[in-house]
């Protein structure tokens, strides 16, 4: 089998070839070894290829900032979610200790109230609330088992509430001072004028429709209960005047009140019950003096008296 020479080797031509790539790659390796010039041209292909690379690159560059821009998104969404849910939890702990500090605020006048004035009292909070056009009402969480019998007054921190019209086992329903069908006997403190205040379909005020044209009554002056009926105790906040006009019918003054509870807000409420009163005559006064024993003529004496009298013959 003959051997079979190289298209490269084949003949003088192919020698001759082969000398000249030699001596092209010798004079290259010299000139770039001198001069840098290989590097040049290496350079600008560089230069010229690199758009292309960049361009190569592209969707996979694009599909990793994307998928980058996908999770920093679903990061960031997620900590603002986890953000939101914690303001709002926060938002509502800090709403939950403002009303409870309302709360105790509430129950500490209450409990003030009742120290102040020494009285007879029981506790008891809202349940339910009617504050229709022609009806002004609250249930209370205590009844007839916890001793709540109708008629007691209700009042709060600032003033006269209403009083009970209806017991139940363990609720009470309440009748508010601004309601339509009340009338409570008031007088003003600052001239001790008498007359009464009744409720009306506004549910925010009192109305004064009976004062004589004579009385001097002006914006500002209290209401006190007068203690008249025996229901109410004297003495007690009603409201403040805020408005006095001639009646329409030009006989009397028609004044309208501010009530002094807080009718609308409050959640704690004081019932009175009734104050003990003295049974029977007053005890007697003990007698005042020197000792029994220094009197004389007393007790004293006669026992100083004794053994003088035995020693006698």
């Amino acid at each position: 089998m003959g051997q079979e020479s190289s298209p490269l080797f084949a003949g003088s031509t192919g020698t001759l070839r082969l000398i000249g790539y030699l001596a092209l790659a010798m004079v290259l390796m010299v000139l770039d070894h001198r001069n840098g010039w290989m590097w040049r041209i290496r350079y600008g292909a560089a230069v010229a290829v690199e758009p292309l690379y960049r361009l190569a690159g592209l969707p996979v560059e694009g599909m990793r900032t994307l998928s980058v821009a996908f999770a920093d998104r679903q990061r960031l969404t997620s900590q603002n979610q986890r953000l939101r849910e914690d303001l709002l939890l926060a938002n509502a702990k800090l709403n939950r200790m403002a009303a409870v500090a309302q709360q105790n605020q509430h129950l500490k006048e209450l409990l003030d109230t009742q120290r102040s004035l020494e009285l007879n009292v029981q506790l008891a909070r809202v349940v339910g609330v009617d504050l229709g056009a022609f009806r002004h009402r609250l249930m209370l969480n205590v009844g007839a088992r916890d001793g709540v019998t109708p008629g007691q007054p209700v009042i709060d921190a600032r003033g006269v509430m209403g009083q009970v019209i209806q017991t139940l086992p363990t609720t009470s329903v309440v009748m508010l001072i601004t309601d339509p069908n009340n009338a409570l006997p008031v007088t003003v403190e600052r001239t001790g004028l008498r007359t009464i205040a009744y409720g009306s379909r506004e549910g925010d005020r009192l109305m004064l429709p009976t004062i004589p044209m004579a009385a001097d009554v002006r914006p500002g002056d209290r209401l006190l209960t007068s203690g008249l009926g025996g229901r109410f105790p004297p003495g007690f906040p009603v409201g403040e005047i805020t408005r006095v006009a001639p009646a329409t019918t030009g006989m009397f003054l028609e004044a309208q009140a501010q009530p002094a509870a807080d009718i609308s807000r409050s959640e704690d409420v004081l019932l009175l019950h009734d104050q003990a009163e003295p049974v029977g005559p007053p005890e007697p006064v003990p007698p005042m003096g020197p000792p029994a024993d220094l009197a004389p003529g007393g007790a004293g004496a006669a026992t100083k008296a004794a053994p003088a009298a035995r020693g006698r013959p």
